[in-house]
């Protein structure tokens, strides 16, 4: 069984590793600083340095930031955080997701930095055993600053443990900020094994596609490195290279939840559990992509169809001009449209009579417009794309999670696959191309539309140099990636953010501007700054 324990100190949450192999995290009780020196301690300040990106994967907060106000999805009914699509007054620095993001990425910093700094304090730590442990939380502080400079542009640099208040600060240069973030990869990728000994921990490969990542996005930033697509390339190169990793031959795979979720495609994941005394806020993902299915004639709310959130609604672009729908498989894939009967009974559909049976189709989210003669024949709910609004669209399934202990449980126990070796494939494709070697992009971003595409349409979904272009690039890496909380930062690094806003979501057409490619500083970060907005100012446009 898991057995997870979860301690607080000094604003850091301290996790242990749990008996069955995984990397887990829970909180406990209350202990003393001393405990951080002792080797036990040591490891599990390790591995609480892991927990905090769970704050931003799995959650609606992390979520909105990265699908909201994009051209994949707009926004549902339901949720506080619609500014963010809306590009309005909303999205201003006191608004609470941003602070919620800046306050825990900086906990985990200095959760790191507390790690770092007391590992030779420690007594009878193995060298090899601290110098690998060193390399994670390395990797995971890179991590933590990598979403704050996508996200906040220039933002303050911490390497040491801060053990008391700290009322200065300052925002360095976006250089030196992805100078702290590649230095503490490369010290990751020649420390870490080659594998992991617990499934969880990050290893050499997570750190070279980590590092890839950044290498791409720093390249279209004002920070950019002559050589930077060329490194991007080839670290993709070196993850696509490793024995132990690739390709799931089928698409829907990919997401099977249980025991298909540790698969050969997964670089690296963050694990949830059906524990709910070790899962903490679990993975929630499964309630923000679901359309209101329970409140329409034959429907109830059940743990199998999921408890429905109607936050993130995915534009009429993604479902509608998107996919190839002859030949890639990843459109069905993606997206729920049918619905059974789960309250039989007579009910009034438009001006029929209708009786269901337990199983009955109930609602159909249709995928093309139907005829007056076609919508007469269907006796159950019909919503052709003219009629897709707010609360009924088509349902992103890769997060659903029928797993779940009871229907308004909203803890999910799904692994949210954080890299992919596919996206691996899409960084090798996107660096080469821009490059200039298009003909050697092509083989890595084949390969991913050959595995999606429908058997005997492999040779339909193969694209030549002529149509290889950013957004062609963009496109895939919507097809392959949706709803995966990385495409705000997709569009922001191909400077494409305006453009695709304007084109595909009408939601934020009107009112996005050129500063809306950062986020407001939080305004409780310049408030407790000594100096205020003068010695840590905000961003234009805010």
């Amino acid at each position: 069984m898991k057995k997870t324990l979860i301690c607080t100190l000094i604003g850091l949450s301290i996790f242990t590793s749990s008996c069955n192999s995984l990397l887990v995290e829970d909180v406990r009780s209350q202990i003393t600083d001393n405990y951080l020196n002792t080797p036990e301690g040591f490891e599990t300040a390790v591995n609480a340095s892991y927990s905090h990106i769970r704050i931003f994967y799995g959650q609606e907060e992390g979520g909105a930031l990265s699908v909201f106000g994009t051209d994949e999805f707009t926004n549902g009914y339901g949720g506080t955080f619609m500014n963010l699509n809306f590009y309005d007054s909303g999205l201003n620095p006191r608004a609470p997701v941003l602070a919620t993001l800046w306050d825990n990425m900086y906990i985990g910093i200095n959760n790191c930095n507390a790690v770092i700094g007391r590992a030779d304090k420690v007594p009878g730590l193995d060298e090899k055993v601290k110098t690998t442990r060193i390399a994670e939380v390395r990797f995971m502080r890179a991590y933590y600053y990598f979403l704050l400079v996508q996200t906040f542009g220039p933002v303050h640099i911490s390497l040491k443990e801060s053990e008391g208040v700290v009322v200065t600060a300052t925002r360095s240069p976006i250089k030196d900020v992805y100078k702290v973030i590649t230095d503490d990869l490369d010290f990751a990728i020649a420390n870490l094994p080659a594998t992991a000994a617990i499934y969880g921990r990050v290893y050499k490969s997570a750190a070279e596609f980590l590092l890839s990542k950044v290498y791409l996005t720093r390249a279209g930033s004002e920070a950019a490195g002559a050589d930077d697509y060329a490194k991007a390339a080839d670290l993709a190169r070196k993850v696509i290279a490793n024995t132990n990793l690739s390709l799931l031959s089928s698409y829907p795979k990919i997401f099977e939840q249980g025991a298909g979720e540790k698969n050969s495609e997964v670089v690296w994941a963050i694990q949830y559990s059906t524990d709910l005394l070790t899962t903490g806020l679990g993975n929630s993902a499964h309630l923000y992509y679901l359309a209101e299915y329970d409140r329409l004639p034959g429907m109830q709310r059940d743990i199998a169809n999921g408890r429905p959130w109607v936050r993130f609604k995915p534009t009429m672009f993604t479902v509608m001009n998107l996919f190839d729908r002859k030949n890639d498989s990843r459109y069905e894939a993606s997206f729920k449209f049918v619905f059974y009967s789960n309250k039989p009974g007579t009910y009034t559909i438009g001006q029929k009579q209708v009786t269901f049976a337990q199983g009955d189709t109930a609602i159909w989210v249709a995928d093309r417009e139907l005829t007056a003669a076609e919508l007469a024949k269907k006796n159950y709910s019909v919503y052709p794309p003219s009629a897709y609004n707010d609360r009924i669209y088509p349902t992103l399934t890769k997060f659903l999670d029928p797993t779940r202990v009871s229907v308004q449980e909203m803890r999910g126990s799904r692994d949210f696959l954080v890299f992919r070796l596919a996206e691996a494939y899409l960084i090798a494709a996107e660096a080469l191309m821009m490059s200039g070697k298009k003909s050697e992009a092509l083989t890595y971003i084949n390969a991913v539309r050959a595995r999606a595409a429908k058997k005997g349409s492999e040779t339909a979904m193969k694209v030549t140099e002529d149509q290889l272009t950013i957004d062609f690039i963009l496109d895939e890496r919507a097809r392959e990636l949706l709803g995966e909380y990385v495409r705000w930062f997709d569009l922001v690094r191909t400077g494409k953010l305006l453009e695709r806003v304007k084109k595909y979501n009408p939601d934020g057409a009107n009112q996005i501007r050129d500063f809306h490619v950062l986020r407001p500083i939080p305004q409780t970060q310049i408030d407790r700054t000594e100096g205020g907005i003068q010695a840590f100012p905000q961003n234009k446009g805010y």
